[in-house]
């Protein structure tokens, strides 16, 4: 009996004596250490998404009685906030200036990475210097010259001006152009220019070859872009809070901030189903684009 109990465990000692076969103690430590902080940096990740997502399905509304696994789920937080609260326009508004911020930047800076990637004129150096030096200086900084900007802007073209989607989406045009042409260029550098001159000796004009040769090559980064551009925006608050007024012109941070404001205990159910469904839309875009992003931010790196 003790010969067969033996025969059937001893397949089980030569694997664990050739997993252990040239490791030392110490690798072994060094392997328990790394696979113990990857999962306490995973629950620390996961733990606030977690808490919130229970609390929005939670039938209370009070912080003090928030779960993240709720006894009795209900959807009544989200029925809530969809039809006694203004949240649809926050997120309509949202999804407008930061969708409509980010495609136009990142038009205009491949227009412009493109520009000075290719071309060499005289000041371009220093334009690349200047808008990297520009891009140190946060726009919370000239907060107050925005708004004064904005209100004689908007004496000559209202649609323009303080309280206006357009207003705000000139300002954060203003924030976002030296940074990504930036980040573009380096990626336009490892375009072989070989591709647009074999198009321009075919009779193609070299916006021609931009747009049919270039782009079509440059989608990881302008992906990479358009989503830096969209996460950033979609949860910006100090200057939209600055230049928008009227409830439903607001975006989504300045509407959920004021709609939670110190009412904490009453609406935190309803503050907790804001999130989640404001979460939702950046992990479709992020989850559609995550190969082109990928791409965009590995290969615009180094240059070939």
């Amino acid at each position: 009996m003790g010969s067969k109990a033996g025969r059937s465990f001893a397949p089980i000692g030569r694997i664990l004596r050739w997993g252990m076969r040239g490791r030392s103690p110490r690798w072994w430590m060094g392997r328990l250490v790394r696979n113990l902080l990857i999962w306490v940096a995973l629950a620390f990740a996961l733990f606030p998404a977690l808490f919130v997502l229970g609390t929005s399905f939670g039938p209370t509304q009070s912080l003090s009685a928030a779960r993240m696994i709720p006894l009795n789920p209900t959807t009544a937080n989200y029925y809530t906030l969809l039809t006694n609260t203004a949240f649809p326009y926050w997120l309509r508004n949202t999804i407008l200036v930061a969708g409509s911020t980010s495609i136009l930047s990142v038009f205009l800076c491949a227009l412009g990475a493109y520009a000075f990637s290719r071309f060499r004129f005289t000041g371009r150096r220093p334009a690349l210097l200047t808008m990297l030096l520009v891009q140190m200086f946060p726009q919370t900084l000239a907060m107050v010259a925005i708004y004064l900007l904005l209100f004689w802007l908007g004496g000559y073209i209202p649609w323009l001006g303080l309280n206006t989607h357009p207003g705000l989406i000139l300002v954060y045009l203003g924030g976002a152009m030296g940074f990504n042409t930036w980040f573009m260029k380096g990626y336009f550098d490892t375009i072989p220019r070989s591709l647009e001159e074999s198009a321009m000796v075919d009779g193609a004009s070299p916006f021609q070859a931009f747009v049919r040769i270039v782009l079509p090559l440059a989608r990881p980064i302008l992906a990479v872009v358009f989503i830096i551009q969209f996460i950033t925006l979609y949860s910006e608050y100090l200057l939209a809070s600055v230049v928008l007024r009227g409830e439903r012109m607001y975006t989504l941070a300045v509407g959920l901030h004021l709609f939670l404001g110190d009412q904490f205990r009453t609406r935190w159910g309803s503050f907790a189903a804001a999130a989640v469904l404001g979460a939702v839309l950046i992990l479709v875009i992020f989850y559609a684009l995550q190969n082109q992003i990928v791409s965009g931010l590995t290969r615009g790196g180094v240059k070939e």
